[in-house]
Protein backbone atom coordinates (compact mmCIF):
# COMPACT_ATOMS: atom_id res chain seq x y z
CA UNK A 1 0.00 0.00 0.00
CA UNK A 2 1.45 3.17 -0.87
CA UNK A 3 0.64 7.08 0.13
CA UNK A 4 -0.62 9.47 -1.63
CA UNK A 5 2.65 11.02 -2.00
CA UNK A 6 4.81 10.11 -5.04
CA UNK A 7 8.32 10.31 -6.78
CA UNK A 8 11.81 10.83 -5.65
CA UNK A 9 12.38 14.16 -6.39
CA UNK A 10 10.51 17.70 -5.23
CA UNK A 11 9.41 20.34 -7.29
CA UNK A 12 12.32 22.25 -5.29
CA UNK A 13 15.49 19.70 -7.12
CA UNK A 14 15.54 18.54 -4.07
CA UNK A 15 15.39 14.07 -3.77
CA UNK A 16 12.43 13.60 -1.58
CA UNK A 17 12.19 10.92 1.41
CA UNK A 18 9.73 8.06 1.71
CA UNK A 19 9.02 5.92 4.88
CA UNK A 20 8.85 2.20 4.03
CA UNK A 21 6.33 0.73 7.04
CA UNK A 22 7.69 -2.65 6.93
CA UNK A 23 7.16 -5.91 8.69
CA UNK A 24 10.15 -7.91 10.00
CA UNK A 25 7.95 -11.17 10.48
CA UNK A 26 8.66 -13.07 12.98
CA UNK A 27 12.49 -12.22 13.53
CA UNK A 28 14.03 -14.71 11.81
CA UNK A 29 16.22 -13.38 8.67
CA UNK A 30 14.43 -16.36 6.58
CA UNK A 31 11.11 -15.14 7.10
CA UNK A 32 11.97 -11.79 6.10
CA UNK A 33 10.46 -11.23 2.57
CA UNK A 34 12.70 -10.19 -0.52
CA UNK A 35 11.15 -7.03 -0.86
CA UNK A 36 11.98 -6.33 2.69
CA UNK A 37 15.74 -7.71 2.30
CA UNK A 38 15.84 -5.12 -0.71
CA UNK A 39 14.91 -1.76 1.38
CA UNK A 40 17.27 -2.76 4.07
CA UNK A 41 19.91 -3.03 1.83
CA UNK A 42 19.44 0.08 0.65
CA UNK A 43 17.50 2.03 3.51
CA UNK A 44 19.29 5.45 4.69
CA UNK A 45 17.71 5.18 7.99
CA UNK A 46 15.91 2.62 10.08
CA UNK A 47 13.82 3.22 13.13
CA UNK A 48 13.35 -0.23 14.92
CA UNK A 49 11.20 -1.42 17.79
CA UNK A 50 12.88 -3.42 20.77
CA UNK A 51 11.35 -7.12 19.48
CA UNK A 52 12.98 -7.02 15.97
CA UNK A 53 16.00 -9.86 15.58
CA UNK A 54 19.47 -8.49 15.44
CA UNK A 55 20.24 -10.43 12.87
CA UNK A 56 18.34 -8.06 10.44
CA UNK A 57 20.71 -4.93 11.38
CA UNK A 58 23.00 -7.26 9.92
CA UNK A 59 21.41 -6.07 6.07
CA UNK A 60 21.95 -2.45 6.82
CA UNK A 61 24.65 -0.56 5.05
CA UNK A 62 27.74 0.70 7.52
CA UNK A 63 26.25 4.05 6.60
CA UNK A 64 22.76 3.71 7.59
CA UNK A 65 21.26 5.74 10.56
CA UNK A 66 20.25 3.53 13.16
CA UNK A 67 16.90 4.88 15.67
CA UNK A 68 15.84 2.41 18.48
CA UNK A 69 12.41 3.28 19.42
CA UNK A 70 11.90 0.59 21.43
CA UNK A 71 11.74 -0.27 25.38
CA UNK A 72 15.80 -0.38 26.36
CA UNK A 73 17.60 -1.47 29.79
CA UNK A 74 14.98 -0.20 31.80
CA UNK A 75 14.33 3.25 30.35
CA UNK A 76 11.16 4.22 29.27
CA UNK A 77 9.99 3.68 25.50
CA UNK A 78 9.91 6.14 22.74
CA UNK A 79 6.32 7.55 22.83
CA UNK A 80 3.95 7.47 19.94
CA UNK A 81 4.14 11.06 18.89
CA UNK A 82 8.14 11.30 19.03
CA UNK A 83 8.13 7.93 16.39
CA UNK A 84 5.92 9.85 14.50
CA UNK A 85 7.63 13.14 14.74
CA UNK A 86 11.23 11.17 14.03
CA UNK A 87 9.60 9.78 10.83
CA UNK A 88 8.39 12.78 9.50
CA UNK A 89 11.67 14.40 10.42
CA UNK A 90 13.81 11.76 8.39
CA UNK A 91 11.42 11.40 5.40
CA UNK A 92 11.67 15.45 5.07
CA UNK A 93 15.80 15.03 4.98
CA UNK A 94 14.97 13.45 1.68
CA UNK A 95 16.45 9.92 3.11
CA UNK A 96 14.82 6.81 2.62
CA UNK A 97 13.74 5.41 5.93
CA UNK A 98 12.57 1.69 6.65
CA UNK A 99 10.19 1.83 9.80
CA UNK A 100 10.68 -1.73 10.89
CA UNK A 101 7.72 -3.61 12.75
CA UNK A 102 7.64 -6.99 13.95
CA UNK A 103 5.17 -8.72 12.54
CA UNK A 104 3.05 -7.15 10.00
CA UNK A 105 2.46 -3.60 9.87
CA UNK A 106 -1.07 -3.78 10.40
CA UNK A 107 -1.31 -6.87 12.69
CA UNK A 108 -1.65 -5.21 16.29
CA UNK A 109 0.88 -2.34 15.82
CA UNK A 110 0.10 1.40 15.37
CA UNK A 111 1.15 1.99 11.85
CA UNK A 112 -2.36 3.70 11.62
CA UNK A 113 -1.20 6.32 13.64
CA UNK A 114 2.24 6.60 11.79
CA UNK A 115 0.23 7.02 8.51
CA UNK A 116 -1.41 10.08 10.25
CA UNK A 117 1.97 11.77 10.80
CA UNK A 118 2.92 11.17 7.52
CA UNK A 119 -0.14 12.02 5.20
CA UNK A 120 -0.10 15.26 7.83
CA UNK A 121 3.13 16.60 6.99
CA UNK A 122 2.39 15.70 3.24
CA UNK A 123 5.92 12.70 3.68
CA UNK A 124 5.68 9.67 0.86
CA UNK A 125 5.19 6.40 2.26
CA UNK A 126 4.53 2.83 1.52
CA UNK A 127 3.34 -0.17 3.35
CA UNK A 128 5.24 -3.49 2.79
CA UNK A 129 3.58 -6.63 4.76
CA UNK A 130 5.16 -9.25 6.74
CA UNK A 131 4.92 -12.30 8.19
CA UNK A 132 2.37 -12.02 11.25
CA UNK A 133 3.47 -14.19 14.34
CA UNK A 134 -0.23 -15.40 14.28
CA UNK A 135 0.84 -17.18 11.66
CA UNK A 136 4.54 -18.08 11.67
CA UNK A 137 4.74 -18.77 15.58
CA UNK A 138 1.40 -21.97 15.13
CA UNK A 139 3.34 -23.13 12.12
CA UNK A 140 6.83 -23.23 13.39
CA UNK A 141 5.58 -24.64 16.20
CA UNK A 142 4.21 -27.81 14.17
CA UNK A 143 0.73 -26.43 14.87
CA UNK A 144 -1.93 -26.21 12.22
CA UNK A 145 -4.76 -23.36 12.59
CA UNK A 146 -6.94 -25.01 10.65
CA UNK A 147 -7.89 -28.70 10.00
CA UNK A 148 -10.73 -30.46 7.92
CA UNK A 149 -12.03 -31.96 11.51
CA UNK A 150 -10.59 -30.24 14.31
CA UNK A 151 -10.62 -26.29 13.00
CA UNK A 152 -13.08 -25.00 11.22
CA UNK A 153 -11.24 -21.57 11.50
CA UNK A 154 -9.46 -19.47 14.35
CA UNK A 155 -9.25 -16.41 15.84
CA UNK A 156 -6.67 -13.95 16.78
CA UNK A 157 -6.41 -11.60 19.44
CA UNK A 158 -4.57 -9.08 21.82
CA UNK A 159 -4.40 -10.08 25.81
CA UNK A 160 -3.23 -6.74 26.43
CA UNK A 161 -6.80 -5.93 28.16
CA UNK A 162 -8.31 -9.12 29.36
CA UNK A 163 -11.06 -7.12 30.29
CA UNK A 164 -12.00 -6.03 26.45
CA UNK A 165 -12.40 -9.15 25.57
CA UNK A 166 -15.88 -11.21 25.16
CA UNK A 167 -14.61 -14.59 26.92
CA UNK A 168 -18.34 -16.25 25.95
CA UNK A 169 -17.12 -15.75 22.71
CA UNK A 170 -13.64 -16.53 23.05
CA UNK A 171 -14.35 -20.17 24.39
CA UNK A 172 -16.74 -20.71 21.10
CA UNK A 173 -13.90 -20.78 18.66
CA UNK A 174 -12.75 -24.17 17.49
CA UNK A 175 -8.69 -22.41 17.95
CA UNK A 176 -7.83 -19.32 19.61
CA UNK A 177 -4.86 -17.19 19.09
CA UNK A 178 -3.48 -15.04 21.75
CA UNK A 179 -0.83 -12.00 21.29
CA UNK A 180 0.55 -10.64 24.46
CA UNK A 181 -0.38 -12.81 27.19
CA UNK A 182 2.78 -14.11 28.40
CA UNK A 183 2.33 -11.95 31.76
CA UNK A 184 -1.49 -13.06 32.27
CA UNK A 185 -1.08 -16.37 31.23
CA UNK A 186 -2.60 -17.66 34.37
CA UNK A 187 -5.43 -15.47 34.26
CA UNK A 188 -6.05 -16.58 30.22
CA UNK A 189 -6.60 -20.39 31.63
CA UNK A 190 -8.82 -19.50 34.32
CA UNK A 191 -10.82 -17.29 32.53
CA UNK A 192 -11.60 -19.81 29.52
CA UNK A 193 -12.14 -22.20 31.73
CA UNK A 194 -14.44 -20.55 33.81
CA UNK A 195 -16.39 -19.73 31.06
CA UNK A 196 -16.97 -22.76 29.57
CA UNK A 197 -13.80 -24.07 28.06
CA UNK A 198 -12.82 -27.93 29.40
CA UNK A 199 -9.87 -27.76 31.49
CA UNK A 200 -8.12 -30.78 29.60
CA UNK A 201 -8.16 -28.24 26.24
CA UNK A 202 -5.03 -28.22 24.34
CA UNK A 203 -2.56 -25.47 24.45
CA UNK A 204 0.55 -24.40 23.04
CA UNK A 205 3.17 -21.23 24.39
CA UNK A 206 5.77 -20.49 21.69
CA UNK A 207 8.14 -18.16 22.44
CA UNK A 208 10.89 -16.15 20.46
CA UNK A 209 9.11 -17.85 17.05
CA UNK A 210 11.48 -18.43 14.74
CA UNK A 211 14.67 -17.42 16.18
CA UNK A 212 17.40 -19.89 17.60
CA UNK A 213 15.85 -19.51 21.39
CA UNK A 214 12.40 -20.40 20.16
CA UNK A 215 11.36 -22.34 23.00
CA UNK A 216 7.80 -24.43 22.68
CA UNK A 217 5.81 -25.67 25.43
CA UNK A 218 2.75 -28.24 25.07
CA UNK A 219 0.14 -29.06 27.38
CA UNK A 220 -3.53 -28.33 28.07
CA UNK A 221 -5.20 -24.82 29.96
CA UNK A 222 -5.15 -26.72 33.87
CA UNK A 223 -1.66 -27.60 33.61
CA UNK A 224 0.17 -24.69 31.05
CA UNK A 225 0.63 -22.21 34.31
CA UNK A 226 2.41 -25.02 35.76
CA UNK A 227 4.68 -26.36 32.92
CA UNK A 228 5.66 -22.86 32.17
CA UNK A 229 6.61 -22.02 36.17
CA UNK A 230 8.42 -18.25 36.37
CA UNK A 231 9.86 -18.30 33.05
CA UNK A 232 10.09 -15.19 31.38
CA UNK A 233 7.08 -15.63 28.58
CA UNK A 234 8.05 -12.36 26.09
CA UNK A 235 7.29 -12.22 23.39
CA UNK A 236 4.85 -15.30 23.18
CA UNK A 237 2.13 -16.30 21.19
CA UNK A 238 -0.62 -18.85 22.68
CA UNK A 239 -2.53 -21.05 20.52
CA UNK A 240 -5.46 -22.99 22.23
CA UNK A 241 -7.81 -25.62 20.34
CA UNK A 242 -7.57 -28.96 19.70
CA UNK A 243 -5.58 -28.58 16.99
CA UNK A 244 -2.45 -28.36 19.25
CA UNK A 245 -2.24 -32.01 19.59
CA UNK A 246 -1.66 -32.84 15.88
CA UNK A 247 1.66 -31.37 16.54
CA UNK A 248 2.67 -34.57 17.44
CA UNK A 249 2.17 -35.78 14.01
CA UNK A 250 3.64 -32.86 11.76
CA UNK A 251 6.67 -31.79 13.46
CA UNK A 252 9.50 -33.14 11.57
CA UNK A 253 12.47 -34.65 13.62
CA UNK A 254 15.38 -32.70 14.79
CA UNK A 255 18.47 -32.83 12.67
CA UNK A 256 21.55 -34.37 13.75
CA UNK A 257 23.52 -32.66 11.19
CA UNK A 258 23.06 -29.62 12.52
CA UNK A 259 24.76 -29.19 16.42
CA UNK A 260 24.87 -25.77 16.83
CA UNK A 261 21.16 -25.29 15.54
CA UNK A 262 19.00 -22.91 17.99
CA UNK A 263 22.06 -21.45 19.24
CA UNK A 264 23.43 -17.68 18.53
CA UNK A 265 27.12 -16.96 18.57
CA UNK A 266 28.96 -13.71 18.49
CA UNK A 267 32.37 -14.01 16.66
CA UNK A 268 34.69 -11.20 17.48
CA UNK A 269 36.96 -11.65 14.47
CA UNK A 270 37.89 -8.40 12.22
CA UNK A 271 35.19 -8.29 9.13
CA UNK A 272 37.45 -8.79 6.77
CA UNK A 273 39.00 -12.22 8.46
CA UNK A 274 35.72 -13.33 9.85
CA UNK A 275 34.14 -15.08 6.46
CA UNK A 276 34.95 -18.32 6.76
CA UNK A 277 34.97 -18.75 10.44
CA UNK A 278 31.32 -17.52 9.99
CA UNK A 279 30.62 -20.01 7.12
CA UNK A 280 31.84 -22.75 9.36
CA UNK A 281 29.45 -22.16 12.31
CA UNK A 282 26.37 -21.72 9.73
CA UNK A 283 27.30 -25.02 8.37
CA UNK A 284 26.84 -26.53 12.05
CA UNK A 285 23.27 -24.52 12.17
CA UNK A 286 24.26 -21.71 14.23
CA UNK A 287 23.18 -18.34 14.10
CA UNK A 288 26.01 -16.02 13.88
CA UNK A 289 26.32 -12.31 14.24
CA UNK A 290 29.82 -10.22 13.73
CA UNK A 291 31.22 -8.37 16.66
CA UNK A 292 34.40 -7.50 15.13
CA UNK A 293 36.62 -6.41 17.85
CA UNK A 294 39.65 -5.96 15.43
CA UNK A 295 39.93 -3.62 12.49
CA UNK A 296 43.20 -4.71 10.18
CA UNK A 297 45.15 -1.61 8.68
CA UNK A 298 48.30 -0.99 7.42
CA UNK A 299 50.96 0.03 10.06
CA UNK A 300 51.82 3.70 10.91
CA UNK A 301 54.85 3.96 8.40
CA UNK A 302 56.57 1.27 6.05
CA UNK A 303 59.96 2.65 6.07
CA UNK A 304 60.59 -0.01 8.15
CA UNK A 305 59.43 -2.81 6.22
CA UNK A 306 61.04 -1.16 3.26
CA UNK A 307 64.15 -0.80 4.41
CA UNK A 308 64.51 -5.11 5.45
CA UNK A 309 63.07 -6.19 2.18
CA UNK A 310 65.80 -3.59 0.67
CA UNK A 311 68.06 -6.55 2.26
CA UNK A 312 66.71 -9.28 1.93
CA UNK A 313 69.67 -11.53 1.03
CA UNK A 314 71.00 -10.50 4.62
CA UNK A 315 68.34 -13.01 6.28
CA UNK A 316 68.59 -16.38 6.93
CA UNK A 317 64.95 -16.93 7.87
CA UNK A 318 61.40 -15.23 7.62
CA UNK A 319 59.09 -15.49 10.66
CA UNK A 320 55.48 -15.70 9.92
CA UNK A 321 53.19 -16.36 12.67
CA UNK A 322 49.45 -14.90 11.16
CA UNK A 323 47.84 -15.15 7.86
CA UNK A 324 47.85 -11.29 8.37
CA UNK A 325 51.67 -11.32 8.63
CA UNK A 326 52.16 -12.89 5.06
CA UNK A 327 49.03 -11.09 3.46
CA UNK A 328 50.69 -7.67 4.34
CA UNK A 329 54.35 -8.65 4.28
CA UNK A 330 54.28 -10.20 0.71
CA UNK A 331 51.83 -7.65 -1.00
CA UNK A 332 54.64 -5.13 0.36
CA UNK A 333 57.36 -7.13 -1.44
CA UNK A 334 55.02 -6.82 -4.47
CA UNK A 335 54.40 -3.34 -4.35
CA UNK A 336 58.00 -2.81 -3.90
CA UNK A 337 59.02 -4.48 -7.28
CA UNK A 338 60.10 -7.36 -6.16
CA UNK A 339 58.55 -11.13 -6.07
CA UNK A 340 58.70 -14.65 -4.60
CA UNK A 341 62.13 -14.69 -6.61
CA UNK A 342 63.42 -12.31 -4.02
CA UNK A 343 63.03 -15.01 -0.76
CA UNK A 344 65.08 -17.68 -2.76
CA UNK A 345 67.50 -17.54 -0.12
CA UNK A 346 65.31 -17.66 2.81
CA UNK A 347 63.91 -20.19 4.74
CA UNK A 348 60.07 -19.54 5.86
CA UNK A 349 58.80 -20.74 9.13
CA UNK A 350 55.21 -20.63 10.09
CA UNK A 351 53.46 -20.95 12.92
CA UNK A 352 49.56 -22.75 12.19
CA UNK A 353 48.12 -24.49 9.39
CA UNK A 354 45.67 -21.61 8.26
CA UNK A 355 48.95 -19.49 8.07
CA UNK A 356 50.62 -22.19 6.15
CA UNK A 357 47.71 -21.80 3.56
CA UNK A 358 48.01 -18.41 3.10
CA UNK A 359 51.04 -18.91 2.41
CA UNK A 360 50.82 -22.08 -0.31
CA UNK A 361 47.93 -19.58 -2.01
CA UNK A 362 51.02 -17.27 -2.96
CA UNK A 363 52.60 -19.97 -4.19
CA UNK A 364 55.24 -20.29 -1.45
CA UNK A 365 55.75 -23.44 0.78
CA UNK A 366 56.85 -23.38 4.27
CA UNK A 367 60.26 -25.08 5.64
CA UNK A 368 59.66 -25.34 8.92
CA UNK A 369 55.57 -25.44 10.54
CA UNK A 370 56.14 -26.71 14.86
CA UNK A 371 53.66 -29.40 15.76
CA UNK A 372 51.70 -27.11 17.68
CA UNK A 373 50.05 -23.98 16.62
CA UNK A 374 51.76 -21.44 19.12
CA UNK A 375 54.90 -19.43 18.82
CA UNK A 376 55.84 -21.43 21.87
CA UNK A 377 56.37 -24.56 19.49
CA UNK A 378 58.50 -22.25 16.99
CA UNK A 379 61.23 -21.86 19.99
CA UNK A 380 61.17 -25.45 21.35
CA UNK A 381 61.40 -26.95 17.80
CA UNK A 382 63.26 -24.50 15.62
CA UNK A 383 64.90 -26.96 13.32
CA UNK A 384 68.14 -25.46 13.58
CA UNK A 385 70.98 -23.34 15.82
CA UNK A 386 69.55 -20.35 16.03
CA UNK A 387 72.59 -18.89 17.42
CA UNK A 388 74.18 -15.97 14.86
CA UNK A 389 71.36 -16.48 12.29
CA UNK A 390 69.24 -13.35 11.10
CA UNK A 391 65.88 -13.56 11.53
CA UNK A 392 63.29 -11.61 9.96
CA UNK A 393 59.31 -11.17 11.82
CA UNK A 394 56.96 -9.21 10.19
CA UNK A 395 54.15 -8.91 12.97
CA UNK A 396 51.19 -6.72 14.69
CA UNK A 397 52.35 -3.43 15.19
CA UNK A 398 51.31 -2.84 18.93
CA UNK A 399 50.11 -5.47 21.39
CA UNK A 400 51.63 -8.89 19.97
CA UNK A 401 53.16 -11.28 22.99
CA UNK A 402 57.29 -10.33 22.89
CA UNK A 403 58.22 -14.21 23.63
CA UNK A 404 59.07 -15.54 20.34
CA UNK A 405 61.27 -12.36 19.77
CA UNK A 406 63.03 -12.97 23.60
CA UNK A 407 63.75 -16.51 23.57
CA UNK A 408 65.43 -16.31 19.86
CA UNK A 409 66.90 -13.57 20.94
CA UNK A 410 68.54 -15.54 24.11
CA UNK A 411 69.63 -17.93 22.10
CA UNK A 412 72.07 -16.43 20.07
CA UNK A 413 69.75 -15.78 17.19
CA UNK A 414 69.57 -11.70 15.55
CA UNK A 415 66.20 -10.58 15.38
CA UNK A 416 64.40 -7.69 13.38
CA UNK A 417 61.14 -6.69 13.90
CA UNK A 418 59.10 -5.37 11.55
CA UNK A 419 55.36 -4.03 11.61
CA UNK A 420 53.28 -5.01 8.94
CA UNK A 421 50.07 -4.38 10.13
CA UNK A 422 47.75 -2.99 13.08
CA UNK A 423 45.01 -4.63 14.66
CA UNK A 424 43.10 -2.04 16.12
CA UNK A 425 39.98 -1.34 18.73
CA UNK A 426 36.73 -0.82 16.68
CA UNK A 427 35.20 2.71 17.82
CA UNK A 428 32.00 0.81 18.63
CA UNK A 429 29.60 -2.45 18.77
CA UNK A 430 27.54 -3.04 15.62
CA UNK A 431 24.19 -2.82 15.82
CA UNK A 432 23.18 -6.06 15.40
CA UNK A 433 25.73 -7.57 18.25
CA UNK A 434 24.71 -4.76 21.01
CA UNK A 435 21.09 -5.54 20.73
CA UNK A 436 21.69 -9.54 20.92
CA UNK A 437 23.84 -8.28 24.30
CA UNK A 438 21.23 -5.99 25.99
CA UNK A 439 18.44 -8.91 25.28
CA UNK A 440 20.39 -11.76 26.32
CA UNK A 441 19.91 -13.41 23.02
CA UNK A 442 23.73 -14.52 22.53
CA UNK A 443 24.99 -18.31 23.29
CA UNK A 444 28.24 -17.65 22.83
CA UNK A 445 31.29 -15.08 22.34
CA UNK A 446 34.11 -16.57 20.31
CA UNK A 447 37.54 -15.13 20.47
CA UNK A 448 40.45 -16.21 18.40
CA UNK A 449 43.43 -13.71 19.98
CA UNK A 450 44.27 -12.07 22.87
CA UNK A 451 43.46 -8.89 21.31
CA UNK A 452 40.19 -9.34 20.48
CA UNK A 453 39.56 -10.44 24.66
CA UNK A 454 41.51 -7.11 25.56
CA UNK A 455 39.22 -4.79 22.66
CA UNK A 456 35.93 -6.46 23.43
CA UNK A 457 36.46 -5.76 27.20
CA UNK A 458 36.89 -2.22 25.82
CA UNK A 459 34.06 -1.89 23.81
CA UNK A 460 31.80 -3.30 26.36
CA UNK A 461 33.14 -0.45 28.98
CA UNK A 462 32.77 2.01 27.28
CA UNK A 463 29.17 0.80 25.95
CA UNK A 464 28.29 -0.37 28.83
CA UNK A 465 29.68 1.20 31.80
CA UNK A 466 30.28 -0.65 34.86
CA UNK A 467 27.32 -3.12 34.35
CA UNK A 468 29.12 -4.48 31.38
CA UNK A 469 30.17 -8.07 33.06
CA UNK A 470 26.23 -8.38 34.40
CA UNK A 471 25.69 -9.14 30.75
CA UNK A 472 27.74 -12.04 30.34
CA UNK A 473 26.71 -13.92 33.07
CA UNK A 474 24.99 -16.71 30.69
CA UNK A 475 26.79 -16.64 27.94
CA UNK A 476 29.40 -18.97 27.07
CA UNK A 477 33.58 -17.67 26.46
CA UNK A 478 34.87 -19.81 23.87
CA UNK A 479 38.52 -19.18 23.57
CA UNK A 480 40.86 -20.91 20.70
CA UNK A 481 43.92 -21.66 22.94
CA UNK A 482 45.60 -21.16 26.62
CA UNK A 483 47.06 -17.21 26.07
CA UNK A 484 43.35 -16.63 25.14
CA UNK A 485 41.55 -18.30 27.68
CA UNK A 486 44.23 -16.42 30.32
CA UNK A 487 43.33 -13.12 29.01
CA UNK A 488 39.22 -14.45 29.35
CA UNK A 489 40.03 -15.00 32.88
CA UNK A 490 41.51 -12.10 33.70
CA UNK A 491 39.45 -9.84 31.89
CA UNK A 492 36.05 -11.50 31.33
CA UNK A 493 36.28 -13.79 34.48
CA UNK A 494 35.51 -16.90 33.30
CA UNK A 495 36.34 -19.63 29.84
CA UNK A 496 33.52 -21.71 29.57
CA UNK A 497 35.34 -23.69 26.84
CA UNK A 498 38.89 -23.91 25.35
CA UNK A 499 39.79 -25.20 22.07
CA UNK A 500 41.73 -28.67 22.12
CA UNK A 501 42.96 -27.78 18.42
CA UNK A 502 43.98 -24.04 18.60
CA UNK A 503 42.75 -23.61 15.52
CA UNK A 504 39.18 -22.13 13.98
CA UNK A 505 38.09 -25.57 13.19
CA UNK A 506 39.33 -26.93 16.54
CA UNK A 507 37.38 -23.75 18.51
CA UNK A 508 34.01 -24.96 15.72
CA UNK A 509 34.75 -28.76 17.35
CA UNK A 510 34.64 -27.31 20.91
CA UNK A 511 31.38 -25.44 20.40
CA UNK A 512 29.54 -28.53 19.10
CA UNK A 513 30.94 -30.28 22.58
CA UNK A 514 29.69 -27.54 24.77
CA UNK A 515 26.11 -27.54 22.25
CA UNK A 516 25.58 -31.14 22.60
CA UNK A 517 26.43 -30.97 26.57
CA UNK A 518 23.77 -27.97 26.51
CA UNK A 519 21.41 -29.95 25.89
Amino acid sequence: MSGSVSGSVSSSGQRRGKVFLLGAGPGSLDCLTVQGRRLLNRADAIVYDALVDSSLLQELAANCEQWHVGKRGGKPSTSQSEINQLLVRLAQAGKQVVRLKSGDPFVFGRAAAEIQALKAADCAFEVVPGISSVLAAPLLAGIPLTDPVLSRGFGAFTAHDLDALDWSMLVRLDTLVLLMGGRHLRVICDRLIAHGKRPETPMAVVRWASQPQQQIWQGTLLSMPQLVGSAQLSPCVLIVGEVVGLRTYLTPPPAASVPLAGKTILVTRAATQAGQFSQMLMNKGAQVIDLPALEIREPASWEPMDQAIARLSRFDWLLLTSPNAVTFFLNRLLHQGKDCRDLANLKIAVVGTKTNGFLQQRGLCADFVPPTFVADALIEHFPENPAGKQLLFPRVESGGREVLVQAMTAKGARVTEVPAYESACPARIPSAALQAIENHQADAITFASSKTVRHFAQLMLQTFGERWLELLDEVAIASIGPQTSRDCRELLGKVTLEAQEYTLAGLTAELETWAKQAH
